[in-house]
């Protein structure tokens, strides 16, 4: 199965910064991709979403605004809501440093979120259950808040899976219009909440700008350095997923792909299209812009693989140098989408589903594994992904590098302020160039 067509940006303009390090992944055919639809980032399923992001300074300073209208928009209150998730076991005090920062980048014109209603055991009761959770926390402020017109959303580790399904259930793609443009959408309680968007698809009702995830395992954990603790150890990985949902719940069961009956896909692979009334690749297709941050090693948690959606092919030897003004992020690329039939669940799948959840030994256990990976891989390359590789090769605790990458307590992981950094300027990035 060909990769997805990955390239580097291209600057039209050089900062003081200097330049980004890029390279460039096995590519497709050019038929697999759709050609370039202009220098904006057009949202929608198998359409090509340049973004062309430009270094930025990180000197700190006081709130930085989008443009002299953004700044008389202020005066009337944030209208960008900015959701922050936390991960598994987590809480929104993971985000208390990365919530200050970007407060003190993105400027008065964004309200900054940290979700809370999936708080420490909580993330054990499953991804569908968190997921509808959170989609219904974020109503709950949108109803709360007036004046937004947009959203984005990042969340680390496990969150970025339950911000894939809460957003599933917050997009609308045919609501009925209202005079004015308007349309309305039902919420938590009852009463309607006007949307605030005439795009292709609105999240909540308002404007899906960014998703971006950091170290979130896209792909499961189940398979070689998925779940990078175990070693790589045969024998380990094929004890962790029976004994997965004894230790972390549902969650467990479905983050090694066992959740659900034989017959059934396993819901990360429902996740990657639109499955019944739940519009998952239609969701993400809404956003004008879709970023992973990945860790290249000392993620104990989760592999380079599934957090950047990648296949092992893909996988070569990860940089060192960091980018100017970003310490850690070693490598920025696109990826373009990949017209593909979408993911499938064959009678074959089915049997090696049941196979490894009977029979649990390596070979049945790694065909299984291998079929889900690449549908998932199909199934969520049919969107355009930016793709962040990070390295805390040099920094000096590098096997925390999956609470560096979020900066979870800011005296212990504060390698990760780079990342942070950077996060903060591409968001900014795409205000100011939405604004152009």
């Amino acid at each position: 199965m060909a990769s997805a067509l990955c390239s580097p940006y291209h600057h039209h303009q050089q900062h003081h910064h200097g330049s980004y390090n890029y390279r460039r992944l096995r590519a497709s055919p050019a038929s697999h991709a759709r050609p370039r639809s202009g220098t904006g980032g057009p949202s929608g399923l198998n359409t090509t979403t340049y973004l062309y992001c430009h270094t930025m300074s990180t000197g700190r300073g006081g709130p930085v605004l989008c443009s002299s209208v953004e700044a008389s928009k202020s005066k009337q209150g944030p209208d960008h809501l900015l959701i922050l998730v936390h991960g598994i076991m987590a809480s929104p005090s993971d985000w208390t440093y990365g919530e200050a920062v970007l407060k003190k980048r993105l400027g008065d014109n964004f309200f900054i979120y940290a979700s809370s209603s999936n708080i420490y055991s909580k993330t054990f009761e499953g991804i569908d259950v968190a997921g509808r959770r959170l989609a219904k926390e974020v109503l709950d402020v949108v109803q709360k808040r007036t004046g937004l017109r947009k959203i984005s959303i990042i969340a680390h580790s496990l969150g970025g899976l339950f911000a894939r399904y809460a957003i599933s259930i917050l997009y609308s793609l045919q609501e009925k219009e209202t005079g004015g443009g308007a349309s309305v959408m039902p919420s938590t309680g009852g009463s309607e909440i006007p949307r605030r968007t005439s795009g292709l698809g609105a999240i909540a009702g308002l404007e899906p700008i960014n998703f971006i995830t950091l170290a979130t395992p896209h792909l499961g954990v189940r398979g070689k350095n998925q779940l990078p603790f175990l070693q790589g150890l045969s024998i380990l990985e094929k004890l962790a997923a029976p004994l997965a949902p004894f230790i972390v719940g549902r969650t467990g069961a479905q983050l090694f792909l066992t959740d659900g009956e034989p017959s059934k896909p396993p819901l990360l692979l429902l996740m990657t299209s639109d499955h019944e009334d739940k519009k998952f690749i239609s969701a993400l297709a809404a956003f004008k812009n879709r970023t992973l941050y990945a860790n290249v090693s000392y993620d104990h948690m989760v592999g380079w693989k599934t957090s950047s959606i990648r296949r092992e092919l893909d996988l070569i030897k990860p940089l060192h140098r960091s980018l100017d003004g970003y310490k850690h992020i070693v490598n920025v690329e696109y990826c373009s989408p990949v017209l593909s039939d979408g993911p499938h669940f064959p009678l074959r799948a089915a049997r090696a589903k049941e196979a490894a959840q009977s029979t649990p030994n390596m070979e049945n256990t790694d065909e299984y594994h291998q079929m889900m990976e690449e549908e998932m891989i199909r199934g969520l390359q049919r969107v355009g992904w930016k793709k962040v590789d990070v390295n805390f090769h040099a920094s000096l605790w590098p096997y925390s590098a999956h609470n560096n990458i979020h900066v979870k307590n800011e005296w212990l992981h504060n390698a990760g302020a780079g990342v942070i950094a950077h996060v903060a300027d591409s968001i900014k990035q795409t205000c100011l160039h939405a604004n152009l």
